[in-house]
């Protein structure tokens, strides 16, 4: 049986986390985002589906591209972030599945049913999303996740074939020490929870 974290490292990854909109200049290197993925990718996904794509923007002309989809409010802050994840999702997931989840022939699940695929690579694309972001704090990173952005914008930048689709943003660097906004309250357990 597994033992509770300590407290430092609930701290880092919950309790003291923030979200992030200035960075520092510290780079993000090559080495980081292998090591960033390799820790993410053990998060669980229905069926061992494994939905997220990811594409690390760290080039000016691949921020360039990036920039014509995003908000107003966001475009600032992105530019200046050391990398930006795209968490896209793979409309095809299920085309993995034999090798992925060999106990059972799934793909003719999801490949005939396209309402389940959908639903399936959103869901578990989103949950990849948030592993992402838990890794990324335990390995030291700040993040700002983000939804303000035309996501039509980024899949004809950086998917025209059609089988990625953009699900949302993490600016990825090293935060400024005192640039974030105060943090916002979160719910009571009586309020977002239930016990049946």
């Amino acid at each position: 049986m597994s033992t509770p974290l300590p407290a430092a490292a609930l701290e880092q990854s919950f309790l003291n986390a923030r979200t992030f909109s200035k960075f520092t200049d510290q780079p993000v290197t090559d080495a980081i985002l292998h090591q960033l993925y390799e820790l993410a990718k053990w998060g669980p996904t229905s069926m061992n589906c494994q939905p997220a794509r990811l594409v690390f923007v760290r080039t000016p002309e691949a921020k360039a591209k990036l920039k014509l989809a995003l908000a107003p409010g966001n475009a600032d802050k992105t530019m200046a972030a050391p990398v930006t994840a795209i968490v896209a999702l793979d409309t095809r997931f299920y085309d993995h599945l034999p090798e992925q989840f060999p106990v059972m022939d799934a793909k003719p699940m999801f490949e005939n049913n396209a309402a389940l695929a959908e639903a399936t690579a959103f869901r578990n694309s989103s949950l990849q999303g948030a592993y992402l972001i838990i890794a990324a704090r335990q390995l030291g990173l700040d993040c700002g996740p983000m939804s303000g952005f035309d996501a039509t914008k980024v899949n004809e930048q950086f998917f025209p074939d059609g089988r990625f689709k953009a699900n949302f943003l993490v600016n990825l660097g090293y935060g400024e020490v005192g640039s974030t906004y105060p943090r916002g309250p979160r719910l009571p357990f009586d309020t977002a929870c239930s016990i049946a």
